[in-house]
């Protein structure tokens, strides 16, 4: 009895921590092995953190965040509205979908590493290529997610509508929309991580500025601590932006109870 009852305490006692001590459990964790064992290869936690200092004391950092920053921002509501746009069209017309989902999802399939040599051909190096190859790796994720929404919405909602002689407008705003909701912020989740992984590839392709520019110049100059600051940055502004969607998602989605684990 009594090691039961300690077992449940300390199972009380793991519940009562807060949800983001846990999730910062693990990353510290590995961050103080890798300091105390160090490497001949990689620069220890304590190295990086000193470049990073160094970088954000002269500008450097903010710079080229702000160019990364500017590119994805672009790149990502430019694809984002063409898809949420053609994604709605598309599941709210059989005709529309007949004409464009096939040849979208045979596009979705080409790797987008592919492209760069057209882009570079057509659109040269600057920011322009830089913006639509970002655009273009966040059109698909948002407009699957958009499509399979409107799609998956009950047909018994739909008959309501009809019955309460809901205007064709009524039903895409109040009806439709909602329900798709939680695919279509799914979507823009899925869109964020991919345009940060093309802001990597474009800036790597050309730019003279922004964090993956950054890292290919300390690469360059073999400055690994400053290529795992900007690895860093990235990873840090991706987790901001996923959990900005996820706080908008908790507040849109109040209404939706699922299975929290």
């Amino acid at each position: 009895m009594n090691l039961n009852r300690n077992t449940k305490e300390k199972a009380s006692q793991r519940s009562r921590l807060p949800d983001s001590l846990q999730a910062w459990f693990f990353p510290l964790t590995v961050l103080l092995l890798w300091q105390v064992a160090g490497s001949l290869l990689l620069p220890t936690p304590w190295e990086i953190g000193r470049q990073f200092i160094i970088l954000v004391a002269n500008g450097t950092l903010f710079s080229h965040l702000e160019a990364s920053v500017i590119r994805a921002a672009a790149g990502f509501v430019l694809g984002s509205s063409i898809a949420l746009i053609i994604g709605l069209a598309a599941g709210l017309s059989k005709l529309l979908e007949e004409l464009l989902d096939p040849s979208l999802q045979m596009m979705r399939t080409v790797p987008l590493l592919s492209l760069i040599p057209l882009f570079i051909l057509w659109f040269g190096v600057g920011q322009l290529s830089q913006v639509l190859l970002i655009a273009l790796g966040s059109f698909f994720p948002l407009y699957v997610n958009t499509f399979a929404g409107v799609r998956g919405v009950d047909r018994k909602l739909y008959e309501v509508a009809q019955i309460l002689e809901y205007s064709k407008m009524q039903r895409i705003f109040q009806l439709i929309i909602p329900a798709a909701l939680p695919n279509i912020l799914l979507g823009f989740r899925l869109s964020l991580g991919i345009a940060w992984l093309c802001l990597v590839v474009a800036e790597l392709m050309g730019a003279s500025s922004g964090v993956g520019y950054m890292i290919g110049e300390a690469r360059q100059y073999s400055q690994t601590a400053a290529v795992f600051v900007g690895i860093g940055v990235f990873a840090a502004v991706g987790k901001l932006s996923d959990s900005l969607v996820r706080m908008l998602e908790s507040r849109l989605l109040r209404w939706r109870d699922a299975y929290k684990g």
